[in-house]
């Protein structure tokens, strides 16, 4: 055990870590994968409990039990841009987990301005003759796609500290993972390609033994260190151009309550990212009987809020974002077998 504290140490010290700010290249894999974490404003490291974690906090998953797959489409700034998102999980034993989260944004029907009938000419010649003024129709329309493959691995330990004789015992649960992603940008006729790594922790414990109160529910802390060995975007141009994809620091915490009265349990969660002059999440679900969830969020000075329910054993997740260019609509389904 003491080697599993070693390394919950110094993930936790990785996190409060001084980030320098920057450009992150591989912006499509900011918007996030899943339909419950943005319905919760993204508040979700700590939670990570479906396929999404993957993406959110890669060792949640070591919290599945069943094999699940989960499927995501959004609509995204008005039509503009589609966002697709596949994952599947497969427990393993020993309390180990793996999963496979497959992400695409695909924008259609890019006007294209080649303007070669401008080669070999100078400003002045643009300027006095009106032949070779633009004239403001394309030449034609290109496709650009981005795709993000993960390939996740998480593990489960379940501990008991004891706090003394005659005293009380406090469970602990330690869930470790990570992932390994592979980033491919298809932009006209270049080809872009990375690959990187995502680590993650996940604790939880019952709060009911240490406050010695037997309503009180569940406290879970999540850390996910996001592209931790550094990860380089490689373009096939003439240049060799290289995008850096920054390290970012995802720190969770969230609290879950049962109301046995109401039927209910109601989730508080609260993100921080670091990247990009830090970005703070927030989260509120409530889940009623288990038959149906509704989902409130805050981040980046936009609102989100989400609805689920189950139908014949089949998860449906809807999700809307506000955002300045228009909102966004998520649907998904989640099916456990």
């Amino acid at each position: 055990m003491k080697t599993w504290i070693i390394t919950t140490t110094l993930m936790i010290m990785i996190s409060i870590s001084q980030l320098n700010a920057g450009r992150y290249a591989g912006d499509f894999m900011a918007i996030g994968a899943g339909v419950r974490p943005l319905g919760m404003g993204g508040a979700f490291a700590a939670i990570a409990n479906d396929g999404s974690a993957i993406y959110w906090n890669p060792s949640g998953i070591a919290q599945i039990k069943n094999s699940q797959i989960n499927i995501m489409h959004a609509f995204l700034y008005n039509g503009l841009a589609s966002y697709d998102n596949i994952s599947f999980c497969q427990p393993l034993p020993n309390n180990v987990t793996i999963g496979l989260n497959i992400t695409r944004l695909t924008v259609d029907e890019i006007p294209l301005f080649l303007e070669k009938y401008l080669v070999g000419t100078n400003v002045d010649q643009r300027i006095n003759n009106s032949e070779y003024h633009l004239p403001g129709v394309p030449d034609g329309q290109f496709r650009s796609v981005d795709d993000l493959f993960q390939f996740a691995f998480a593990k489960h330990i379940h501990y008991k500290a004891n706090m003394g004789w005659m005293l009380f015992e406090i469970p602990f649960d330690f869930y470790f993972g990570g992932n390994v992603k592979f980033i491919r940008r298809d932009l006209l006729d270049n080809l872009g390609t990375g690959t990187g790594i995502d680590l993650g922790l996940l604790v939880k414990t019952d709060l009911a033994p240490i406050f010695d109160l037997e309503y009180l529910g569940r406290l879970a802390l999540g850390f996910n260190f996001q592209d931790v060995a550094g990860t380089d975007i490689a373009w096939n141009t003439i240049t060799e151009m290289r995008d850096e994809v920054l390290f970012n620091t995802k720190i969770g915490i969230a609290v879950s309550q049962p109301v046995k009265k109401l039927k209910s349990d109601f989730v508080l969660a609260f993100d921080y990212d670091y990247v990009y002059d830090s970005t703070v999440h927030l989260g509120l679900e409530w889940n009623y009987n288990n038959i149906g969830q509704l989902r409130f969020g805050f981040y980046d000075d936009n609102v989100t809020a989400g609805v689920s329910t189950t139908i014949y054993g089949v998860g449906v997740d809807y999700a809307l974002l506000t955002n300045p260019i228009g909102l966004t609509n998520r649907v998904g389904i989640r099916v456990d077998f």
